[in-house]
């Protein structure tokens, strides 16, 4: 039987889940203004988003790491996207700039590979950021392994990813996608079921 050589690499924040990581965290432990400028910021292209990223963990990494792992183990994930995920792991990986150790219990639902952020983390907070995962390192491995990549995504910090991907879809399932996004996706889609059966139909 030939193998399948088809990745599908998923963005995690309103792709996969149903809300943005990053604003839950700072809304449970009550440091929305700070997270909220900075990720406006972001958004607007004022601040690069490795640059970006680095300043909001500094801020959310003073905060306990078991206490934001729990809080995302409950985020709302799209379950339709989640099974087809699980139903096919080995074509399927997650490309997330945020912490192995905060995503750590996504990662015990959505059952296949996570690419991630690390830190150093000591007495329960994040000492020192290791590496800032680049998504696009992520597709250029899988694509160097003779591997077909789909990324799927919808923010500024999906858009280097989504260009060296084989084909780039655009998910406006949490909210729409950043103008960035739709200039380099072959495909734009806002219902989930829309988007499993265009994944089924790639597989």
């Amino acid at each position: 039987m030939k193998e399948n050589k088809i990745k599908f690499v998923f963005d995690l924040d309103g792709t996969v889940t149903r809300e943005e990581t990053l604003p839950l965290i700072a809304k449970h432990f009550s440091v929305e203004e700070e997270i909220m400028e900075l990720t406006r910021n972001t958004v607007d292209g004022r601040v690069p988003f490795i640059e970006s990223f680095i300043r909001r963990v500094y801020v959310l990494g003073k905060l306990p790491v078991s206490e934001i792992a729990d809080l995302l183990g409950k985020v709302r994930l799209y379950e339709s996207l989640c099974n087809f995920i699980n139903t096919h792991p080995e074509n399927c990986c997650v490309a997330t700039g945020n912490l192995a150790d905060w995503v750590c219990q996504v990662n015990d639902v959505v059952h296949c590979e996570f690419f991630c952020s690390k830190a150093n983390i000591e007495n329960n907070q994040v000492k020192k950021l290791t590496s800032i995962l680049r998504k696009e390192n992520v597709v250029n491995r899988y694509k160097a392994e003779g591997h077909k990549v789909v990324f799927i995504g919808d923010g500024n910090n999906d858009v280097e990813a989504m260009r060296c991907a084989d084909i780039a879809i655009a998910s406006g399932l949490t909210h729409e996608p950043a103008m960035s996004v739709l200039s380099v996706a072959d495909y734009l889609i806002y219902d989930e079921e829309t988007l499993c059966r265009q994944l089924n139909q790639l597989l």
